[in-house]
């Protein structure tokens, strides 16, 4: 898309809203990327949704989902009625090369937001959030089976394609390409011999499209991955430091601390318990 892309850093590993019948909210959005997952069950009212400038009419019954760093946005016509769900792919470990790595040949399912079986799994998943249910045995892994068996069945129905870096969306190429190798030694001149673009173009893409710098967008997705690792595994934060691509402990705090407002250590800590939410 010509406009310019809104980069959002999302600090919850989970966000699910509705449509507010009263205040008659809107799905209406600008064009804006960003590490999660976005689906969208609809089912009332009009809108045109894009994903990577695709224009899709959505209306009652329609499923609309985009993967991590696709560019989507929603303009609507009519009164609405939805469930929006934001999810970070790294807590469906077992999914995170398919979102990570492809997108779907289309982004909606007509008519699935009604199927009865992702009906029922999108309600158990968002009566486990209102009720607050983190703190029962086995919440985690509770919550892990909502979602993967949710995005799994999603994913099941559609059509699936590998990304590559010859896509003919700049934008979407360089931030896949940074998405798969973030973790190197990942820089302009880096992007400049592997995508075969201008280093100061890309710098120029990312400070007038997203609005931020290029390695302030890198350290974001190195801690997201951070977080991750926080979570789900036995390293110490010195070792995932090294392992998601910081050079130094303190870069590391200093970013961590800056984009999630605490410390790595304090992140692990508050969510040792309940892993995701």
């Amino acid at each position: 898309m010509s406009l310019n892309v809104i980069y959002e850093q999302k600090n919850q590993n989970l966000h699910i809203a509705s449509s507010n019948r009263e205040k008659k909210s809107k799905l209406q959005f600008l064009p804006h990327l960003h590490r999660e997952l976005e689906l969208v069950l609809y089912l009332g009212g009009e809108t045109d949704a894009y994903a990577d400038s695709v224009r899709y009419r959505l209306t009652a019954g329609d499923l609309f989902l985009t993967f991590p760093n696709q560019i989507h946005s929603y303009i609507t016509y009519a009164p609405e009625e939805y469930i929006i769900i934001i999810v970070k792919p790294e807590i469906m470990p077992e999914l995170i090369d398919v979102f990570n790595m492809a997108i779907p040949d289309s982004a909606v399912l007509h008519g699935a937001a009604t199927d009865p079986v992702i009906r029922t799994l999108a309600e158990r998943l968002i009566r486990f959030e209102q009720e607050k249910q983190n703190n029962q045995p086995y919440a985690k892994q509770l919550l892990h089976g909502y979602l993967l068996a949710l995005f799994s069945e999603i994913l099941s129905r559609m059509r699936i394609k590998r990304v590559s870096v010859g896509d003919s969306d700049t934008l979407r190429a360089i931030v896949s390409f940074c998405s798969r190798n973030f973790s190197a030694n990942l820089s302009l001149s880096v992007l400049e011999e592997n995508l075969h673009l201008n280093k100061y173009y890309i710098s120029h893409l990312f400070s007038e499209r997203l609005g931020l710098r290029f390695n302030d967008y890198v350290n974001s997705l190195r801690v997201s991955e951070a977080c991750r690792y926080l979570l789900y595994s036995a390293h110490s934060i010195t070792e995932i430091s090294d392992i998601v691509g910081f050079n130094t402990m303190r870069t590391f705090n200093r970013a961590f601390l800056r984009q999630i407002g605490v410390t790595p250590s304090e992140y692990r800590r508050g969510n040792s318990e309940t892993a995701v939410g």
